[in-house]
């Protein structure tokens, strides 16, 4: 067996978790959400705006899985939307979010 050196943690995170650190994993930035009757979504068409129930100045949020593991502010960087983090998730609360994989 090869010994590994080294501080034996990635990020904070003990390294037993090393071989899992190369999945990829989706994530998506949550801007809001609101609950429409079928009717307005089958009514929606061009130029039609839907309000969300979150304000402009409040943070977004980064979820993977079905955990919020950061939120921050959107910024554009190269013509893309980004996420400048402002707060994260806790090691343990992260880590949850990838167990729908096991």
């Amino acid at each position: 067996m090869e010994k590994v050196t080294g501080s034996g943690e990635i990020g904070g995170i003990d390294s037993g978790i090393g071989l899992l650190c190369d999945i990829e994993l989706d994530a998506t930035l949550q801007f809001g959400s609101r609950d429409m009757p079928l009717r307005e979504v089958l009514e929606l068409g061009p130029g039609d705006v839907v309000e969300l129930d979150r304000h402009v100045s409040d943070p977004v949020d980064l979820v993977v899985g079905d955990r919020i593991v950061a939120r921050g502010e959107v910024v554009v960087v190269n013509g893309n939307f980004a996420l400048r983090v402002t707060e994260v998730a806790t090691p343990q609360l992260r880590l949850e979010s990838i167990r729908c994989l096991f």
